[in-house]
């Protein structure tokens, strides 16, 4: 009997591995955020310049939808791994760029090849995962996502100290090289790993529901823009992830305009992501609680969401205080606000989608929220330097409750109840 079958829980060990890749995935593609000050000075790139470099970064990633189809279609063992190892390979040639023209092609390769993260992390916690624990699972592997927001600033602190800021892009590249091979030894799909025990299989199968199950005809394009629950999670994730992409591509540019330090700059970059570790967490902790005093599964994800859009209103306020401590701490606010509602956003796609249309489904909701981040990059790039970072702070509070109010108005729960209904009428696991 192996190590995995003693435990007889597999499925989180596999989740925590996917946790992992998007740490790396994150630290990969926000190490150019937090060495934007010490990169733009040294190659002479402008403010304006940086937002296209980000907006071909966001062309790359609004690609999702084609990544997602090539998961559905090659399988999510080898899939990851061919996109994970070109993640690596594509960072680690950021430290070789000297104009900003160059930095920009890599950025918009590193950006196509980045649009696995999510499509194929959604995939493992539909394929791996009952209903009723899908929003912990999820909530655990874009945990990544702040840790390796996090992990850049320090990362490029201690390469620029030892080294220089490309010496950072090619020990993050050399750190995803390496997640590919732990992928490569530890994943198989559910139904032919050869460590799962039939008694773990059985349970995710029994909790869940029969219209996320596949069909064998593979992901419609057109039926999937068809349908409204579609646009109820492209839509919000639009409007939200520029808070993300704000907090990646701009929030040291910002912190160093206020007068921060190279070292104050990385301690204040790490808190909002760190604050969005617990919402990662809180989240699901959220939904869980209220299915436990009866509420439905997705109408749970709706109020959680709900729930992070009104703390989000905090960042309004970022530009308007005085005290440097203060902003920090409404930026930290927003991080865990934001990861509140995304992680929430992003699983509710598994509760009503197939498992062989999740990963074209994630790519076509991902290219919406990537647009939006590169309309709100484009806005900033342009207008930033004319009227400062305030009106953008306030932008991004409002966008979440318009959000919040799509997510009710479109969302329309399956009729398979199984495994959407209230904790207190699930079987124990």
């Amino acid at each position: 009997m192996t190590f995995w079958q003693r435990t007889r829980a597999l499925r989180w060990w596999i989740i925590v591995i996917v946790m992992l890749g998007t740490v790396v995935n994150y630290l990969t593609r926000n190490t150019l955020g937090f060495a934007a000050p010490i990169m733009l000075k040294d190659l002479g790139i402008s403010e304006r310049e940086y937002a296209w470099v980000i907006n071909v970064f966001q062309a790359g990633i609004m690609m999702q939808p084609l990544v997602g189809y090539i998961l559905d279609r090659i399988g999510l063992r080898y899939g990851f791994a061919i996109f994970a190892t070109a993640w690596g390979l594509i960072t680690m040639a950021h430290g070789a760029v000297s104009t900003w023209q160059g930095l920009a092609v890599v950025r918009g390769a590193l950006g196509f090849a980045e649009g696995t993260a999510h499509t194929g992390g959604l995939k493992v916690v539909s394929e791996w995962f009952p209903a009723r624990e899908r929003g912990i699972a999820g909530g655990i592997y874009n945990m990544g996502a702040s840790l390796g927001a996090a992990a850049a600033p320090l990362l490029v602190l201690w390469a620029s100290s030892v080294w220089n800021w490309r010496g950072a892009f090619v020990i993050a590249g050399a750190i995803a090289l390496l997640w590919v091979l732990l992928w490569l030894a530890f994943f198989h799909p559910l139904d032919r790993h050869p460590s799962v025990s039939d008694e773990e299989r059985d349970y995710i199968r029994a909790g869940q529901e029969s219209h996320v199950q596949a069909t064998g005809n593979g992901p419609s394009i057109l039926s999937i823009l068809a349908q409204r629950n579609f646009w109820g999670i492209a839509l919000p994730r639009m409007l939200a992830d520029p808070v993300w992409g704000t907090l990646t591509f701009w929030l040291p540019l910002y912190l160093t305009s206020r007068g921060f330090s190279l070292g104050e700059t990385a301690l204040s970059t790490f808190l909002p992501f760190l604050a969005g570790e617990l919402g990662c967490l809180f989240g699901p902790t959220v939904t869980f609680w209220l299915q436990k005093k009866g509420v439905n599964l997705v109408n749970a994800r709706r109020w959680t969401f709900t729930l992070g859009a009104v703390l989000m209103m905090g960042m309004a306020f970022v530009g308007s205080v005085e005290s440097a401590v203060a902003a920090v701490i409404l930026l930290s606010l927003g991080g865990f606000a934001h990861q509140t509602l995304s992680v929430t956003c992003i699983t509710l796609a598994s509760d009503l989608f197939r498992k062989d249309e999740l990963g074209t489904v994630a790519g076509m909701a991902g290219f919406c929220a990537n647009l939006g981040v590169a309309l709100f990059s484009t806005a900033m790039g342009l207008l930033v330097k004319k009227i400062g970072y305030d009106p953008f702070f306030i932008a991004l509070a409002v966008l979440d409750l318009i959000a919040a109010a799509i997510l009710w108005t479109l969302i329309r729960a399956p009729r398979d109840t199984r495994g959407i209904q209230p904790v207190s009428e699930l079987p124990a696991a």
